[in-house]
């Protein structure tokens, strides 16, 4: 959803993974999906502490894709 796109963007903002233009790139995207995987990619480039930290933080917020995902 929006909201958990938001929050995942908001951490990585003020972890310093991301910076505003990157945001940006995301939250033009049209559609939930193509948003997502836009971020997700995005974040894969930035190594694994960044993705561990989106990992986290999506299991934080949105337990029940986590699950899904068969991320705990």
């Amino acid at each position: 959803s929006d909201p958990v796109l938001n929050q995942l963007l908001d951490k990585l903002l003020e972890r310093g993974f991301i910076n505003d233009e990157e945001m940006q790139s995301v939250t033009t995207k049209k559609s939930k999906a193509d948003k997502a995987r836009h971020l997700i990619d995005m974040v894969r480039k930035k190594g694994p502490k960044a993705s561990s930290l989106l990992i986290n933080t999506l299991c934080k917020v949105d337990k029940p894709v986590s699950e899904v995902l068969k991320l705990i």
